[in-house]
């Protein structure tokens, strides 16, 4: 890329689990993968408003770091840059793992934050988009299993949950985009889980459901 300085490590600090692949695919650059956990909105041109956490993880993909030793010391440096700029970051060893969970949680509050024009809180609050939020995240750990990915040893209902406390007045990007006639990244999200599960003899109904209706929006948005 002739914006890069020779030597210079990128992170993808994208939602989604395939990033770091498409971006060696589209421009040969073995980018570094980051999980950011941050709510923040564009309120007006050039104002952002901060509504909850702000920290990342970032990592590897082992094969990689066998491949090149230096590529251990570059995500230490990367997140040692971050921590010095206030920015908690801390780096895991299983970064497909987080990214996954990241996104099992994305596609549970996501589309139907979009969907009920509701913030995270209330959509917990709800016992029936509580227990649809739920069965997302069901049908994703069964994609995940499937797929041969290592989720972090951690209670993720419990986790999914407790979001809405630490982003309790957020409302996800997915209905940021809605509300601006913008394309959504639900392709990546919620679809990707129908797309993964579909390939791997999983099903995955309601990720389906929430997908369609989003996709629904966004062409009546655009139109």
């Amino acid at each position: 890329m002739p914006h890069l300085a020779p030597g210079a490590a990128l992170v993808s600090l994208q939602n989604g689990v395939d990033n770091v692949e498409r971006i060696r695919s589209a421009a040969k650059i073995d980018a570094f993968a980051a999980v950011v956990y941050v709510a923040a909105a564009m309120t007006a041109p050039g104002r952002v408003k901060h509504s909850g956490r702000g920290d990342l993880i970032v990592g590897d993909l082992p094969r990689r770091i066998q491949e090149d030793g230096r590529r251990q010391e570059q995500i230490e440096r990367i997140a040692s840059l971050f921590e010095r700029a206030a920015v908690p970051c801390r780096v895991s060893d299983n970064v497909e793992g987080e990214l996954w969970l990241k996104m099992l949680i994305n596609c549970a509050y996501n589309a139907i934050s979009a969907l009920g024009h509701a913030p995270y809180q209330r959509a917990v609050g709800n016992r029936w988009t509580r227990e649809i939020m739920v069965k997302v995240v069901e049908e994703g750990r069964s994609v995940a299993g499937a797929a041969g990915v290592r989720l972090p040893d951690i209670d993720i209902v419990k986790t999914l949950l407790e979001i809405s406390a630490s982003m309790a007045n957020a409302t996800s990007s997915t209905a940021q985009d809605l509300a601006r006639g913008k394309r959504t990244e639900i392709d990546s999200l919620n679809g990707y889980l129908v797309r993964r599960g579909a390939e791997l003899g999983v099903a995955t109904p309601v990720n389906q459901t929430l997908h369609a209706l989003v996709k629904l929006l966004e062409e009546s948005s655009q139109s």
